[in-house]
Parts: structure tokens; sequence; C-alpha cells
């Protein structure tokens, strides 16, 4: 096969956006890893940001107690309220948070945590209904679109351990662990 400048210079042209592609959709990974794995650090020790010093998880307090209790609001107020409480809830939602942030920032298991992130974020979209600055869409939203959006992308390759991860023998067994 004889390739041409013309063509030589199409395919480079095309190496280069697939891997602008792949960085920024590695850069995008890490930021939404940032978005979960930070929140758990603060709720978990309580670093002076969200949650106020020695009112952390290992201090006693509750990560979901004020927002359940306090933050909700609209049609599903009460069923939030409801949860307000619960430990399982807690456990829960510290794990996602970890799980979440620690999958995005090293590039293992996106996809599954994509879609976790997207159930969560859309789960706290609904406990703040009706929104105070748009009718309709805000940040819980935007931000579960990008979850879903990484989980067709091989970001987990770029900057992170997604290409050793798929290699698994017990990935390759379970996909839905991608």
């Amino acid at each position: 096969m004889v390739v041409t400048s013309s063509r030589l210079a199409e395919d480079v042209e095309w190496i280069r956006f697939d891997t602008m592609r792949d960085k920024f959709a590695a850069f995008v990974r890490i930021m939404m890893g940032w978005v979960f794995f930070w929140p758990f650090l603060d709720k978990t020790f309580g670093l002076g940001y969200a949650t106020e010093s020695g009112s952390g998880w290992i201090d006693g307090g509750s990560p979901t107690y004020g927002f359940l209790q306090f933050g909700t609001s609209g049609p599903f107020q009460e069923f939030f309220q409801g949860m307000a409480d619960s430990v399982l809830v807690e456990w829960l939602f510290m794990i996602g948070l970890l799980g979440i942030g620690l999958a995005f920032l090293l590039g293992m298991g996106v996809r599954i945590a994509g879609y976790s992130a997207a159930l969560m974020l859309f789960l706290m979209w609904l406990a703040v209904l009706p929104i105070v600055h748009n009718p309709f869409l805000d940040d819980h939203l935007v931000y579960a679109v990008i979850c879903v959006g990484l989980t067709f992308t091989p970001c987990g390759d770029t900057w992170g351990l997604g290409k050793w991860w798929k290699s698994q023998e017990f990935v390759q067994n379970n996909k839905f662990l991608i």
C-alpha cells in the first residue's frame, strides 16, 4: 500500500484528535472523581469545609442527617426526611462517595461508577425539587449526564489504571465491573 503525504497528514490529524479526546475524557473523569471523593473526606474527617471541624463522621456526626432533615424540599421531602436517622443510608451514601470517587480517580470500574453516580445524583436532584434557579435543570443532572457519558469512553485507560483493570480475569468474567 502506498501512503501519500495527504493520507499521512490525515492519519496524523486523527491520531492527534483521538489523543486529545482521550486526555479530555480522562481529565473530566478525574474532576468527577474529586467531586465525589472530596465530600467523602470532608464528611468523614470534618475538615472544616462543608462539614465543621469536630463534626465529622469519625467524631460521631452524621454525613446525611442535616441535608435529609433540613435541605430537602418539594414533593419527596417527607420521603427523604424519613431517611434522616438511618444508619444504613449513612453507610450507603459514604460508601457510594468513596467508591465512585476512587473509581473515577483511579480509572477502574468507570462503567459501574458512572451509573452509580448518576443514580446518586438523580436522587439528590429529587430531594431538592423544586429547583430554585431553574425550572428543571441543576448541577446534579448535569453531573449525572457527564457520569453516564464517561461510561461510553475508555477514559480510565488514559492517566488511570483502566487498561490493567480490564485485563484482570475477574473483570473479564464480570463485564459490569469495567
